[in-house]
């Protein structure tokens, strides 16, 4: 399955790369390190053939770079540019959905650990270090709007960046983390009404003025539209179990997986991978 599945990414990849001219194509680093995600391996195992089947060399403008190539190129801007147009196209697949789920899940590391980048806070159970991947949902496998942070950057603060970046409009649904006046707001100036329960539930809400969206959300979770409507936000759990628990899933970060810029790109592979695997033409095409 997994040489099936890397054939379709690596095709995507290439109908995003038609311009390049170079020897190794975007698209030969994007499917060189995404076999390497693929099989939790680092890049230096996929730089070695080995470890790849013969046929798939066979397959157009495929060469195998060396570990320092690899390297060099995954921090290009034009590698980063065909993520994205891949990433695009299968958000695009699963067209409009009006009711998008928000959340974040923790990605700890070992708490030795050297990594600069990692930060300590409040994780599942206790606290952990490491960093969290924050995403926005509709109702495909993957997130229409998806973040990196370090562990204590706070899911509001996210939140803020994430939903400037939403288009259409609907219902955005999050947990009491998100129960604030200014991400009500700004999530009605793009087009959605933010629906979270309230962090102190049972309390009053003060004499302080509130935001008209916050006083309707809360309105809105005491109606049967509102209990149906927020439901809906159990489809979070499902995607972050697609996500985690499979074979080649988003596990706990490997070592080699250290520093912001590696655990982003490891991230995005994974998101992606994902993404292929759930989708209904790529479940067809390896039935």
């Amino acid at each position: 399955m997994e040489r099936e599945l890397w054939l379709i990414l690596y095709h995507i990849a290439l109908e995003c790369d038609q311009l390049s001219k170079a020897r190794y194509r975007p698209a030969v680093i994007v499917g060189v390190y995404c076999w390497a995600v693929l099989h939790d391996r680092p890049v230096c195992w996929a730089c070695e053939r080995r470890n790849w089947p013969e046929s798939l060399f066979d397959e157009p403008c495929f060469c195998l770079p060396s570990q320092s190539t690899m390297s060099r190129r995954l921090g290009r801007p034009d590698t980063e540019q065909v993520l994205d147009q891949a990433s695009a196209l299968l958000v695009e697949a699963w067209a409009f959905c009006w009711v998008k789920i928000i959340d974040a899940k923790p990605l700890p590391i070992g708490g030795f650990s050297k990594d600069g980048d990692a930060r300590w806070d409040r994780s599942v159970k206790g606290i952990a270090k490491g960093y969290k991947l924050y995403a926005i949902w509709g109702r495909g496998a993957m997130p229409v709007v998806w973040g990196l942070a370090s562990m204590n950057v706070g899911e509001a603060t996210m939140a803020r960046r994430m939903i400037a970046l939403l288009e259409g409009g609907g219902y955005l649904l999050g947990d009491c983390q998100y129960d604030s006046n200014a991400l009500h707001a700004l999530a009605r100036e793009h087009g959605y009404q933010l629906v979270a329960p309230r962090k102190k539930p049972g309390t009053g809400l003060g004499h302080r003025a509130h935001a008209t969206e916050r006083l309707r959300a809360l309105e809105l979770l005491h109606t049967p539209f509102g209990h149906a409507l927020f439901n809906h936000r159990s489809h979070i759990e499902r995607n972050l179990a697609w996500l985690t628990n499979c074979a080649g899933g988003l596990q706990p970060l490997p070592a080699w997986v250290r520093r912001f810029h590696r655990v982003r790109l490891w991230v995005y592979a994974k998101l992606l991978l994902n993404a292929l695997r759930h989708s209904p033409s790529t479940t067809h095409a390896l039935a």
